[in-house]
């Protein structure tokens, strides 16, 4: 039921962006952003409920929390960096978003840097010396 309520959401808004945006661009992107940052907002809950039961599961499991935690940031960063990309390119701004990409891939990468070499020094140990 939820879906119908933001699809409904993007078609009307998609709506008014195409009757506004001949005559007022600037108020056309301004319509696009709001649409897609109360999307997002929407979205925040369902979020915050899938992070509460993956981390009862890594609880369970025995996982230490920093992974899950290392994880949960890298895929927050990826999720942001594709948001706010999506919003500028919606602007016009082909080479701010590609930027914007570029800047998440990195912050990633810097994440993830202890999570590879705990998974390089497990199969070290795996191998014969």
């Amino acid at each position: 039921m939820e879906i119908i309520q933001v699809v409904g959401l993007g078609i009307i808004s998609t709506i008014l962006i195409l009757i506004i945006k001949e005559q007022k661009p600037m108020f056309a992107f301004l319509i696009a952003a709001s649409t897609s940052i109360l999307i997002f907002l929407f979205l925040m809950g369902k979020i915050g409920a899938v992070i509460n039961e993956l981390e009862r599961m890594a609880e369970s499991a025995g996982v230490q929390m920093i992974y899950l935690k290392t994880i949960l940031k890298i895929i927050g960063i990826a999720y942001i960096a594709e948001f706010g990309s999506q919003i500028v390119r919606d602007a016009g701004q082909e080479s701010i978003a590609s930027k914007i990409e570029l800047a998440g891939k990195v912050l990633i990468m810097v994440l993830a840097i202890p999570i590879i070499g705990i998974i390089i020094e497990t199969v070290m140990k795996l191998l014969p010396a």
